[in-house]
């Protein structure tokens, strides 16, 4: 039954973040509609002045039905969230707002929008732009043009007119799903129909066209040279999916307008760019800054809370999927990353100025451009690799390691070799585990940043809380006379199951809690190149590790019986205290606890980091820890008293 437990929660924890979009044809109305507002809007109003009553009048019903819309779609722990920006973009056009203003808040709800239903907004292969001008020819031209100017002989009788694809103002707010959207669906009150007779592959294909006919080939020429010499390009595009959702406009925010036009250029026209560069182009941190940047203005505009969530997301979604990349390459900026994001949550949560926001954000901006450059950059040299494969596996191997090993010696010194099998079963079954687990968020489903830091945080607790019993019960039997009467008694009887169990769950926590981000760390730093001086180091470290464990296991086989178990239980209670803080540490990641700064040093070898929760975490481990190692003596002394 518990075998069957366990199999159970294993498959929880791989599957708890699997995402499969409810109605996502509705999301995608909604969206499409907020996408038509953020591009149109700017033809309705000028300066606070209606300049054409119909544009606005369509821009107040557009902005009515998406709310409608948004409000209707099934529950979701972000749809009351999304539903009060749909309502605040209504007031916006309502009060004739600017139109830069209004952009952003339609576009940052639909972009949220998509993301909060898991709807995927991009092409499943390649667009083939070559059958797409065909296509175009075939089925476009006649209305838009041959080069797409709105000038087809079919359209000259048409009202409204076909859209001019060659109309850069309008194209600089069109994203490639926008135009998808309107060739899937067709745009109410013009003679746009929807072409559902063709495949999702050609719908994307043509889209991808349409959207480059605005370029010409200097701007495709400046766009493939910036590719190739500006990492931030990379950053800012770095799947097909984020070329698909952008748009020039968009990107403008990132970089210069003439390199957003320029960028944008070369890849619509190149989209097979994107896809050759993934398999040795790393994760970027584009996301995070976009959810920086959408945090920033909830802020501005007094919503403490979703900037909250925002600064949460940019961390869990933007940061985490990259950790064990940078942290491969670049530790120390990684823990810079890490506590630039902690001080933005803390700030949001104690209500600090906007300036200090701004501020903080800035920060965080500035040291994930140096984290891009570094993820970007070409492998080191196979010095680094080696180094970098060793010092990973003897890091993170070493905690699990000290708590199996202390497991054995302790049976092994109290003749207890029975329960041997059921500790290597579960040290064997989290090796097993944490590699089901790993490949199925490699191919099966995705494990997102917060479950991860979850599963971490929760299984460091619970073994600090296990490790902090063991400790001082056996600190207990240390004290003179105690331990012979514990050995006559145990060999009498021999170890209840519950006893046996016992021993497997926490051989089992103690190893799967780190086997899963060991494999994420070496399967982030892989490369072809340098694959021999990662296996190498590999083996070095497990190499060391076994030696630590010989050594451990030949010491306390030495040791008098007595000082063994004074000595573990030192031990023991000292990793008690390192697994607390980590485990909060990692809880506030996942956003289950407050953040709240304080002055002190970060020692991540023992769990120590600069907030008052995970301080104040190892503080009552420790409190209690002394304090059973006290009752223990003082026990002691009474007994040899009496």
């Amino acid at each position: 039954m518990v075998v069957r437990w366990f199999a159970c929660l294993l498959l929880l924890w791989t599957t708890m973040a699997a995402a499969v979009p409810p109605q996502a044809g509705s999301v995608q109305q909604a969206w499409q509609l907020l996408d038509y507002i953020a591009v149109d809007y700017a033809g309705a109003v000028d300066s606070g002045k209606v300049i054409s009553t119909g544009e606005y009048a369509e821009m107040q019903e557009f902005s009515a039905t998406a709310r409608e819309r948004i409000a209707a779609l099934p529950d979701n722990p972000q749809r009351a969230a999304l539903a009060a920006r749909a309502q605040a973009l209504v007031a916006l056009v309502d009060k004739r707002a600017d139109a830069a203003a209004v952009a952003e808040a339609a576009h940052a709800l639909a972009n949220d929008l998509l993301a909060a239903y898991g709807v995927v907004a991009a092409p499943a292969k390649v667009p083939d732009l070559a059958a797409a001008k065909q296509l175009y020819a075939a089925q476009c031209a006649s209305c838009h043009g041959a080069t797409g100017a709105g000038d087809g002989a079919a359209g000259a009788k048409l009202d409204p007119p076909p859209i001019a694809f060659t109309d850069r103002e309008r194209a600089s707010q069109r994203s490639p799903l926008a135009l998808y959207e309107a060739i899937s669906r067709g745009v109410a009150g013009t003679a746009m129909v929807a072409y559902s007779q063709l495949s999702d592959d050609q719908r994307w294909a043509l889209a991808f066209h349409v959207g480059s006919l605005a370029f010409d080939e200097q701007q495709r020429t400046a766009g493939a040279q910036l590719w190739h010499d500006d990492a931030r390009m990379h950053a800012a595009l770095p799947t097909l999916e984020a070329l698909s959702r952008s748009s020039p406009a968009q990107l403008a925010q990132q970089m210069d307008q003439q390199q957003a036009l320029a960028i944008t250029a070369f890849l619509r026209a190149q989209p097979q760019t994107l896809i050759s560069a993934q398999p040795n182009q790393p994760a970027s941190l584009a996301l995070a800054r976009r959810q920086l940047q959408a945090t920033q203005a909830a802020y501005a505009a007094g919503d403490g809370k979703r900037a909250a969530a925002l600064a949460l997301s940019a961390y869990l979604d933007g940061v985490e999927p990259v950790e064990p990349m940078l942290a491969a390459r670049d530790g120390a900026l990684l823990r810079e990353i890490e506590s630039a994001m902690g001080r933005l949550r803390s700030d949001i949560g104690a209500g600090a100025a906007a300036e200090t926001i701004r501020t903080d954000i800035a920060q965080a901006a500035a040291l994930m451009d140096q984290a891009d450059a570094v993820l970007h950059a070409e492998t080191g040299s196979k010095a680094a690799a080696f180094l970098g494969s060793f010092t990973i596996l003897l890091r993170e191997g070493l905690e699990a390691l000290l708590v199996v090993i202390g497991m054995i010696a302790f049976l092994r010194k109290s003749e207890r070799k029975e329960a041997l099998p059921w500790v290597h079963a579960g040290w064997v079954l989290a090796l097993v585990a944490g590699g089901i687990t790993w490949a199925a968020a490699t191919w099966l489903v995705e494990i997102s940043g917060a479950n991860r830091e979850l599963t971490e945080g929760l299984s460091s607790v619970f073994a600090a809380l296990v490790l902090l019993s063991v400790g001082i019960w056996m600190h207990q039997k240390s004290l003179a006379g105690r331990w012979q009467h514990y050995l006559q008694e145990r060999m009498a009887a021999a170890l209840g199951r519950r006893s046996l169990w016992f021993l497997f769950v926490l051989a089992f926590v103690a190893v799967y809690r780190e086997v899963f981000e060991t494999i994420l760390f070496y399967a982030a730093m892989w490369t072809p190149q340098d694959a021999a001086a990662i296996l190498i180091g590999l083996v070095a470290g497990a190499a060391s590790l076994a030696l630590v464990a010989w050594a451990l296991l030949r010491l306390g086989a030495r040791l008098p019986i007595g000082k063994f178990f004074s000595w573990s239980s030192l031990l023991i209670a000292v990793l008690a205290v390192v697994l607390a803080g980590k485990g909060v540490a990692a809880l506030q990641e996942a956003g289950w606890i407050g953040l709240g700064l304080v002055r002190a040093p970060r020692i991540d070898l023992l769990g120590i980091f600069p907030t008052w929760q995970t301080l104040l975490a190892q503080l009552m481990v420790l409190v209690v820890a002394v304090a059973g190692f006290w009752i223990n003596m003082r026990g002691g002394q009474q007994t040899r008293r009496a």
